[in-house]
């Protein structure tokens, strides 16, 4: 029987990894495959790789039991049994929430849906009062600080990049002037990124002061290289794709730069939301296992290399209608709009985690295209689309939480 439960329980852990991938990988991957930096198999390829490497190197071997530490495990310490259920009853909730809106072309946060699922099995499961509601109040805040977050940053950025190097009368020349700065301050985000918020499940604590000092040399002998590698760039011939058609030189350079944040992206998110499939899944076989309920577990190796291309693998199988969302409904996206909405929500990610602020990774993306839509004029924007991200924003936690509650009480009705 022991085995049965854990085989249904992977293959629904392996469904939400799947959803996760593409609604939340398809977030990441939406603006480079939307300006025709890279096609859908690279991105898939590129997502498969460093969603997997952020997952198994940094997605941390022991998680929460009850995810995000929403309610207090020890409450369902005199019954296994229902965190049993409740982590079923969760991984599918989230799983149906997270398809659905993926069949709509919405982008949705995975997180978000977890949470809304634990909340409802726990109401129903312990009662109103095991769930630390301020939390909640916190996850609903970041519907605003992430894409407003999100929007200024990514807008600032492509003001600076449109006025001083796309709009002057020698681009090619302007690009290799701010070149150094530029990939100077790319590597600087991403290596602190991966430092603060992608390592930060292996508790590497080598403090602020010296993770700065010894993250300035790096980024600074990238930035060095940065005027003999445009310089490349822009006078060398390359094979262009249909997709390309219409590439400058300058546009080619913010192509390239594009997948670089495009990979960091797909590895920050292997570290961080793969565990929202597998961190359910990780409970309901300790719980199968030990016969008791643990206030954190160890998740194995395979489960996170398994969950880790799970999510690659959802994100070919059906990301397609999100990436047309971010990449092409929202603005239209060139390689320079998708470099500044990459870079732009890479960067408010690592300011609002330093600074202790609750985003949604997704929501940041959102954010970072609308910013950049918004500098070149709202006509530019379609508010259509807009409207119902917003709604299914909204809609996200409540409905995880009622379908969670449903079907925690019918599996319990059956079951128990």
């Amino acid at each position: 029987m022991d085995a049965v439960i854990l085989g249904i329980a992977t293959l629904i852990g392996l469904y939400m990894a799947a959803n996760i991938g593409a609604n939340d990988l398809a977030n990441a991957m939406g603006t480079s495959v939307g300006s025709g930096a890279i096609t859908l198999r690279q991105a898939v390829g590129i997502s498969i790789v460093f969603n997997t490497l952020g997952a198994v190197l940094a997605g941390g071997y022991v998680t929460n039991t009850i995810s995000k530490g929403i309610i207090d495990p020890a409450l369902l310490a005199g019954d296994p049994n229902k965190l049993l259920l409740g982590m079923f009853a969760a991984l599918v909730s989230a799983g149906i929430c997270v398809h659905g809106a993926t069949i709509l072309g919405l982008p949705v946060s995975t997180t978000h849906a977890i949470v809304g699922a634990v909340v409802g099995f726990g109401v129903v499961s312990v009662g109103v009062h095991a769930v630390t509601w301020s939390k909640i109040i916190s996850i609903c805040a970041s519907w605003v600080i992430s894409p407003v977050a999100g929007a200024l940053i990514a807008g600032g950025i492509y003001y600076f990049g449109e006025k001083k190097i796309m709009s002057v009368k020698d681009p090619i020349g302007a690009s290799e002037r701010y070149a150094p700065v530029m990939i100077f301050l790319v590597f600087l985000v991403l290596i602190l990124s991966l430092i603060f918020k992608g390592l930060k499940n292996l508790h590497i604590d080598i403090g602020f002061l010296p993770t700065v000092l010894l993250t300035i040399p790096c980024a600074a002998a990238f930035g060095g290289l940065g005027r003999w590698w445009v310089r490349w760039q822009t006078q060398s011939e390359f094979r262009l794709r249909p997709e390309q058609a219409g590439y400058s030189p300058v546009d080619r350079l913010f192509a390239h730069l594009q997948i670089l944040t495009a990979c960091y992206i797909a590895f920050a998110h292997g570290a961080n939301d793969v565990a929202n499939a597998v961190g359910p899944l990780a409970a309901i076989f300790s719980v199968v296992k030990t016969k008791t309920v643990a206030l954190s577990v160890e998740v194995p190796f395979w489960m996170l290399f398994i969950g880790g291309v799970a999510v690659g693998g959802g994100l070919l199988a059906f990301g397609t209608r999100v990436i047309d969302t971010i990449g092409k409904n929202i603005t239209e996206i060139t390689p320079i709009r998708g470099f500044c909405s990459q870079f732009g929500a890479a960067t408010t990610i690592l300011l609002c985690s330093r600074l202790g602020f609750p985003v949604s990774t997704t929501h940041v993306l959102v954010g970072s295209v609308v910013g950049v839509g918004i500098m070149r004029g709202m006509g530019a924007l379609d508010l259509r689309v807009l409207k119902n991200i917003g709604l299914s924003w909204l809609v996200t936690l409540p409905f995880t939480v009622l379908l969670a509650m449903g079907l925690y009480s019918l599996f319990a009705w059956v079951l128990l």
